[in-house]
């Protein structure tokens, strides 16, 4: 039975290895090369230190997937939306643990003040991405056509967002 906790810098090697999967054989990312251990260990160091989380679901010691989110845009006006980040391991897809990374890493952003999660969805044919976010309450706000060109082929961005606790419903605290 998977477990969802924070990640752990011992994790960071089967993140990459779970992501490098995704750059190279998917359109998830518009990476197109895999970074190294280096860098996906200096990408989890930033989101920790501004205070977002960084979720992994493991099952005896192996990393199946992770989520994290980091600020939207840099600018202070958007201090209080993110962007949210999602990866499993291929044979760990279609079993509900998506969406149980999705929904735990959902509270953990609003206990940190977060009030709108935002999905930049790579390809419009991410049925399965797309999917997810659905199923954990996010709607479709937006597409941006052929901006990405990935394998030989242009890719849209489906944009996706879901408001967290008050939303703009109430002023920030």
């Amino acid at each position: 039975m998977p477990i969802i906790r924070p990640s752990q810098s011992s994790d960071i090697a089967q993140i990459s290895e779970i992501y490098a999967h995704h750059v190279v054989h998917g359109t998830g990312t518009f990476e197109v090369a895999p970074p190294d251990v280096v860098e996906m260990a200096l990408r989890r160091e930033d989101v920790l230190a501004k205070k977002l989380p960084y979720l992994v679901a493991v099952d005896k010691n192996r990393v199946l997937g992770y989520a994290y989110c980091t600020w939207f845009k840099p600018r202070p006006a958007y201090r209080y939306s993110a962007e949210d980040s999602i990866y499993l391991l291929p044979d760990a897809a279609g079993q509900g643990l998506g969406r149980a990374l999705l929904s735990e890493l959902a509270q953990q952003a609003e206990l940190v003040g977060v009030r709108k999660l935002i999905a930049v969805i790579g390809d419009s044919a991410n049925e399965g991405s797309i999917g997810v976010h659905r199923s954990a309450g996010f709607e479709q706000v937006g597409v941006l056509k052929a901006c990405g060109w990935k394998f030989e082929r242009w890719l849209d961005v489906v944009l996706m967002d879901r408001s967290l606790g008050l939303g703009a419903g109430a002023l920030p605290s």
